[in-house]
């Protein structure tokens, strides 16, 4: 077992949300979103250095268009050439990686950190005062988006899970398992419906 709640939530444990060390991430980023968020597009400098501060790795022309959202920020990485749509959400209690050359449609929402589904072990006793609110019981797994994918608009990717290269994903699909490379997936939950041949 991990010691620190952000050894326990990197190691996919059990952890407490509302820890301090959390909190001041968490702080950080919703700082750091909101200034981006407020850019005019045509900033370009301003937002590739507030990018570069917000996350774990930007790549080469890598475009992240607003609103645009997330938790921790450093927990995401992304590769060259990638395009992050208007209101996406990436709820990165755990590492997002999305490799180069990949489109992330409109309304995309990326989710590592999930809640137990027993309503008796969601629940923390302690109020978080940091945070001026109750905090849960939470998890988190990573999510990898390989190369060359297009993930649709109001795509809904859950933790856990891996996505091949060359795979597009349909707009809507709520992704609850992995999805292999070099296919067309579709649908809620999301299935493989055709390979995608070169």
């Amino acid at each position: 077992m991990s010691n620190s709640e952000v050894e326990k939530q990197l190691a996919g444990e059990i952890y407490h949300s509302g820890d301090a060390e959390f909190i001041k991430i968490i702080n950080r980023a919703r700082d750091l979103t909101l200034e981006y968020n407020s850019l005019k597009s045509s900033e370009s400098d301003r937002r590739r250095e507030i990018l570069v501060k917000l996350l774990g790795k930007v790549g080469e022309n890598a475009y992240v268009d607003t609103p645009f959202y997330c938790d921790y920020g450093i927990r995401t990485e992304i590769g060259d050439n990638v395009y992050i749509g208007m209101n996406c959400t990436f709820v990165d209690g755990h590492e997002i990686t999305i490799g180069n050359n990949t489109l992330i449609a409109s309304g995309v929402q990326i989710c590592t950190a999930t809640h137990p589904v027993k309503a008796g072990e969601r629940i923390v006793a302690n109020w978080s005062p940091e945070m001026k609110r109750n905090c849960y019981h939470t998890y988190a797994k990573p999510v990898r988006i390989g190369n060359h994918c297009w993930i649709g608009a109001n795509a809904t990717i859950l933790p856990g899970v891996t996505i091949g290269d060359n795979t597009t994903i349909a707009a809507g699909s709520v992704v609850t398992k992995d999805i292999p490379a070099n296919v067309l997936a579709v649908g809620v939950p999301c299935k493989v419906i055709r390979t995608l041949d070169e």
